[in-house]
């Protein structure tokens, strides 16, 4: 149930996964098919997590094309800082997005969008020197296992789609009439890796919507909770709604884009402004870092220094900056004050060599 991919171990947490699925044996497939789809090299499943939990210091690079990841930084500062395993944490959140105007989505090709990732990946390893690379971003994390840095085995690179999946599996197993709205940017649902991964799981078609939320995640940098991001949001919900058709069985939304949860609240209300009962709201964001948190080793040491600090390549607005700030002062300040002193790096990678210059 493995496949050779380079260096990278993308599946990080088979023990977990065994414990979490043991009731039944259609449960016991799951896992089996999903090891099957997830991108792992060919030694034994997370053979270096063990010895990255024996570590007294860490430095885990967390990285995204903009600032939904900031949300995993935060969540990983309160935990580490709750639960001391490490006794020195060092987070650094890498905005790998490589100019102002296009990102990943604008090159012209997958080679092109896998050589700017792969630079990028290089230059976090070779600047930050992290024990662990976190991609906090889907687009990404469908690309990172085909990057020659992950192929390299520097470093481990785990990404966030198959904790997506495996939260969105783990909520609709229990009532074979539960549903799910996965909404996420145009490109994720058109990838499908979500999509695909959970029918691979044996979940029929009929119990997956998919929503894409074109320009949302611009909204949500520009102000989480600016009305404009609020209407955003109730249209993209009621256009979800539309494929929904008559069930009554529970209903889940799913948040693929690193971004969305910030605006939680939005969502809320358009789903309550109907008069839908959403069962859960489901952001692998705040369950990307569990892994490192076993129950054995939550109070390894008396208490925990983390420190927090971002970097971008290119500047971040000044109203992104104030919005996502003011989203992070409720969560971790030390997260937000990063934010708010981020370190401008230009020429953090190479990618204009990289790329079509036509294209630019």
């Amino acid at each position: 149930a493995r496949r050779a991919s380079g260096g990278l171990l993308m599946t990080r947490r088979p023990v977990f996964l065994k414990s979490r699925y043991r009731r039944c044996s259609r449960l016991a497939a799951l896992v089996f098919i999903l090891f099957s789809w997830v991108h792992v090299q060919a030694s034994e499943p997370a053979d270096w997590l063990p010895g990255l939990l024996e570590r007294e210091t860490i430095t885990i690079v967390v990285t995204d094309s903009g600032l939904g990841g900031l949300s995993v930084v935060a969540d990983a500062a309160v935990k580490f800082g709750r639960h001391p395993v490490f006794r020195e944490i060092d987070l650094v959140f890498v905005n790998a997005l490589f100019r102002d105007q296009g990102g990943y989505n604008s090159l012209q090709s997958r080679d092109e969008q896998l050589a700017v990732f792969s630079s990028a990946l290089s230059a976090m390893h070779e600047r930050y020197r992290p024990d662990l690379i976190l991609v906090a971003c889907n687009t990404l994390s469908v690309l990172a296992p085909d990057t020659a840095f992950a192929r390299s085995g520097a470093v481990p690179v785990v990404g966030i789609v198959e904790e997506g999946v495996e939260q969105i599996a783990a909520q609709l197993e229990d009532d074979p009439n539960a549903r799910n709205i996965l909404f996420a940017t145009r490109t994720t649902v058109e990838d499908g890796s979500h999509k695909q991964g959970l029918l691979n799981l044996g979940f029929d078609d009929d119990r997956l919507i998919s929503q894409a939320c074109p320009q949302l995640s611009a909204y949500i940098e520009q102000g989480f909770d600016a009305m404009d991001t609020e209407l955003l949001i109730d249209a993209y919900v009621d256009e979800a709604l539309s494929q929904l058709g008559e069930s009554g069985g529970p209903l889940s939304v799913s948040f693929n884009c690193t971004h969305f949860g910030y605006s939680l609240a939005a969502w809320k209300l358009a789903f309550e402004s109907r008069g839908i009962e959403v069962a859960a709201y489901l952001d692998p964001n705040t369950r990307m870092v569990d892994f490192l948190l076993p129950s054995e080793k939550l109070q390894r040491y008396p208490a925990s220094n983390v420190r927090v600090k971002a970097v971008s390549m290119v500047p971040i607005p000044a109203g992104s900056v104030d919005s996502i700030g003011r989203y992070l002062d409720a969560v971790s300040t030390p997260t937000a004050e990063a934010l708010r002193h981020y370190r401008l790096r230009p020429g953090l990678f190479e990618w204009r060599g990289l790329v079509d210059t036509g294209a630019n």
